[in-house]
């Protein structure tokens, strides 16, 4: 009995880690098909005879991204949507430029983990470990230094160098998303209750006002 109970909880424990990531092909390849009417966990498959090579390809990533906003960045994301190849295989990627002093603001990415290297420029990094110990690990990097971003921690990127940054960013996801903090908490859609971003934040509710007046 207790041989039997601890195989099924190592089934179990396996089945957790299989399911903890993207899913793995199960044939060649599983190119998406933004067409369908379907809803799946992932994109529904195109049919094989019909795929081409340009479901595998991908133009532009040579191009900068346009840095005047508010943040001083932008990302060129290469994600299953972007490129429908990518479906089933865990894997994407993104171009970040920079501006000077531009930053990419304290985000998460909830599927993914990111490996990030510079192209150009000097970036400062840096993520926040999980409550309670909020422990800031930053670093600043110089061009070809690499830096990785655990799952679903609070990261960020900013050049701090004297003209314009670059960096390529690698994910463990074809879908990673990102949660950007200050987009989600002030500029939900229909915002959080004054009340409960004053006391979290332990500041006056007129000042969660006017901070969420900007988003």
């Amino acid at each position: 009995m207790a041989s039997r109970l601890l195989l099924i909880t190592f089934f179990v424990a396996i089945c957790s880690l299989a399911l903890a990531s993207d899913p793995s092909p199960l044939q060649d390849f599983c190119v998406a098909d933004p067409n369908t009417g379907v809803f799946v966990n992932g994109v529904v498959c195109k049919d094989p005879n019909l795929v081409q090579a340009n479901d595998f390809l991908f133009r532009g990533l040579q191009l900068m991204g346009d840095t005047s906003n508010d943040v001083g960045s932008n990302v060129t994301q290469v994600f299953v949507a972007q490129l429908p190849g990518l479906n089933t295989f865990g894997i994407s990627m993104a171009r970040i430029d920079f501006a000077p002093d531009g930053i990419n603001p304290p985000h998460t990415h909830p599927r993914a983990t990111e490996v990030l290297v510079v192209i150009n420029g000097t970036i400062e990094v840096g993520f926040v470990t999980s409550n309670p110990e909020n422990r800031l690990l930053t670093k600043v990097l110089e061009i070809g230094d690499v830096f990785v971003f655990p799952q679903g921690l609070i990261h960020f990127q900013r050049n701090v160098g004297h003209g314009y940054a670059l960096a390529i960013a690698g994910l463990s996801s074809q879908n990673p998303g990102a949660i950007t903090i200050a987009d989600a908490v002030f500029g939900s859609d229909p915002d959080i209750n004054g009340d409960i971003l004053a006391k979290a934040f332990q500041v006056d509710k007129n000042v969660v006002y006017q901070i969420q007046s900007k988003f």
